[in-house]
């Protein structure tokens, strides 16, 4: 006996050492904070966060891959526990929602395949591709419904997914889980930073509209008589409503499917009714608004550009003010069009709107002389947009021999040949000189810059040498025999390099291989006729946080343009081919280009690439759509009621607007299209025969 536990203790002895000895070697060090991270989070391990389980999703967030406030089943306070733990602070996280995007349920498909078996979408789509008519329309048997972990997604009448805002919080599952890409996150932020792609639903007049209005959702709304919620949908890419109802050039209706039938659907009239509605009330429609990130940004330029940038950058959630050189915001909009087509008072609306927004404007400051970049970044600014517009606005509000240093260091070409008239030698160029394009005229004001002491004069052209203009080839012959002149073809500027409000390098980009190197510049001039938009920001140093210069001190900075629209995303540097040279040929191209600006503002702040998508949707985009339309009546447009003399000379506006009845009535011949979908008339459409249905079965 005595023997026995002596043999049992000594073997318990023998495996306590060799479970000693393997806790040292086997032994993982497990970082107390992401224990403590872990013991904060609700452990649902709902996979919201992108992570498998909140052990994954605690690891990321202490290695800064994933935010204090990443968890979807958890609330602010859990956020805040997090951050206290990690010693940070946090933004204002702004909530994601599921929402689909198909708007034509299995039902309504002109062909039905039947997936014997199958009850998935997942699996029903590696089947021919899920194919019914729509290669990318919702297949309708509820994978999203099933794999939502919070129970927040259910099959509606329609056969599409309904999604239960209430419940929904944007863990993303329904998304990863869709074969189809038709159910996505959204919220203010990603709605307006998106590019439509081309493996989505998108309406042919939304995919024309240069601002990418939801047409068809504002246009449904109106016939549903719901004008606030029209409104809404108006402004969520549009923020002159009322403007554009009125001026707009309506690209949306060439494309219009009624065109097949008819004629289109009197869009942008219906717009207006909206607008005026608004007007009419007295009260403001605002569409969403992101919670308030406390970064401030400045953008410079009252025009319709830079109102729409102030508008969406506000909107995202920035703190924004907007300068203005003249004593009035609007720029053209004010000066340049026909009150009896645009009166002041509806401009004024809009413009009002904008500013209820949350965007402070100070008009009377002009760009060089009363504010400057440097000025701006050093006042606490993270980014700086400039949008002060083309040759014709700059008509409307200098005389005719002023001269302007917008950007610092920077000047048009054609004030550097007018100063040189007579020789007044009004610019004083510094040592390094860069002079973009101006074929011949390029080529002479290098010679003025010689003239009046530049030591290295450099002029880029975009095109090659055998693309140069013929009066310019014996100017470029001369120009050879100046060793401080330099000619390079194929060469465009992408980003601009200075210190306070002096310009000091220059990025230049091969156009045909997209290398870049710098340069020393120490003046720019632009042969364009306009400066061009381009965003400031501090230039960091290799310490995260750390910006040159000395407190109170020039800050260093960097200016580069925005993103490109999507047809033109391959082009490189600024005035590539598409860029605007002078001002904008329609109001609606600008409220585009401001929305793209104040993406690209957030993008920078955020240091998320400005790259497009390679599926984003371009004209030049395959996707399918339709040439004719079937079993649709046709429907005479409602016809937009004009004044008399009379009634102008009281109303002062020559299109009298529609009134309710006639927006309806407009409102119904629109065919709520899908990508390929379409609403067809009723006692038109022909049932299929039972050989077509079987044939389709099959």
């Amino acid at each position: 006996m005595i023997e026995a536990i002596a043999m049992m203790g000594g073997l318990g002895i023998i495996v306590g050492a060799g479970l000693a000895i393997a806790s040292k070697v086997f032994y993982v060090y497990v970082d107390p904070q992401i224990l403590a991270v872990e013991g904060v989070l609700p452990g649902a391990n709902c996979g919201g966060c992108g992570y498998p389980g909140c052990s994954s999703n605690a690891e990321a967030v202490v290695q800064g891959k994933s935010g204090p406030n990443s968890c979807v089943a958890a609330g602010a306070e859990t956020a805040e526990a997090i951050a206290a733990i990690l010693g940070v602070s946090i933004e204002a996280k702004e909530p994601d929602i599921a929402r689909p995007g198909c708007y034509f349920g299995t039902q309504d498909a002109d062909l039905k395949y039947i997936y014997n078996g199958l009850n998935d979408c997942r699996a029903a789509a590696l089947l021919n591709g899920g194919m019914k008519v729509c290669t990318i329309g919702c297949l309708g048997l509820g994978s999203c419904v099933r794999a939502c972990p919070f129970d927040a997604i259910a099959m509606g009448p329609d056969n599409l997914p309904v999604v239960d805002a209430v419940k929904c919080t944007g863990c993303g599952t329904c998304e990863r889980i869709c074969p189809k890409h038709i159910i996505n996150l959204s919220s203010v932020t990603r709605r307006i930073i998106r590019e439509y792609k081309d493996d989505e639903c998108t309406t042919p007049c939304q995919r024309a509209c240069p601002a990418g209005i939801d047409i068809r959702e504002y246009i449904r709304q109106i016939s549903l008589g719901n004008y606030n919620r029209a409104v809404q949908v108006i402004k969520e890419r549009n923020p002159f409503p009322a403007v554009i109802g009125r001026i707009c050039p309506r690209p949306c209706e060439e494309e219009c499917r009624r065109n097949f039938v008819d004629e289109p659907v009197a869009i942008n009239y219906l717009k207006r009714f909206c607008a005026d509605y608004e007007r009419s009330s007295g009260d403001r429609i605002h569409p969403f608004k992101a919670p308030d990130t406390n970064r401030k940004v400045a953008v410079i330029g009252g025009g319709a550009e830079g109102l729409s940038a102030a508008f969406f950058a506000a909107r995202i959630g920035h703190d924004i003010t907007l300068y203005e050189a003249t004593e009035n915001l609007g720029g053209l909009l004010r000066t340049a069009i026909a009150p009896e087509r645009l009166p002041e008072e509806v401009l004024q609306w809009d413009i009002d709107g904008i500013l209820d927004m949350g965007v402070k404007a100070e008009t009377g400051k002009a760009l060089g002389s009363d504010i400057t970049i440097g000025g701006l970044l050093g006042q606490g600014y993270e980014t700086v947009f400039m949008a002060t517009g083309g040759w014709d606005n700059r008509l409307s509000r200098l005389p005719g021999d002023a001269i302007e240093e917008m950007l610092p260091g920077c000047y048009l070409l054609i004030d550097l040949i007018k100063s040189d008239t007579g020789r007044s030698n009004r610019i004083a160029p510094g040592k390094d000189v860069a002079i973009i394009g101006g074929g011949k005229a390029g080529l002479e004001a290098a010679k003025i810059c010689r003239d009046l002491g530049s030591e290295s004069i450099t002029v880029y052209f975009r095109e090659p040498r055998e693309k140069l203009a013929v009066n310019a080839i014996p100017v470029l012959e001369e120009m050879e025999e100046y060793d401080s002149i330099h000619v390079e073809f194929n060469t465009g500027i992408s980003r601009l390099f200075g210190e306070g409000d002096r310009l000091e390098e220059i990025e230049v980009v091969d156009t045909r291989s997209g290398k870049r190197r710098t340069a020393k510049a120490r003046n720019l001039f632009l042969a364009a006729g306009r400066f061009p938009e381009m965003i400031f920001y501090k230039r960091l140093l290799d310490t995260i946080g750390e910006t040159e210069g000395t407190e109170g001190g020039p800050v260093s900075w960097i200016a580069v343009p925005p993103y490109k629209r999507p047809d033109q995303k391959g082009e490189k540097g600024v005035f590539a081919r598409g860029d605007v040279i002078t001002d904008y040929n329609a109001a609606i191209r600008a409220i585009g280009a401001g929305r793209r600006a104040a993406v690209s503002l957030h993008e920078i702040m955020y240091d998320i690439p400005m790259e497009l998508d390679d599926n984003v949707l371009t004209p030049d985009s395959l996707i399918q759509d339709v040439d004719d339309v079937d079993s649709v009546a046709p429907t005479p447009r409602v016809i937009m009621p004009v004044a008399n003399s009379r009634e102008l000379a009281e109303a002062g506006e020559l299109e009298k607007g529609f009134t309710e009845p006639m927006a309806i009535k407009e409102s119904n011949r629109c065919l709520q299209c899908g990508l390929i979908c379409y609403e067809r008339s009723p006692h038109l459409v022909r049932s299929a025969s039972p050989e077509e249905k079987k044939e389709a079965a099959a």
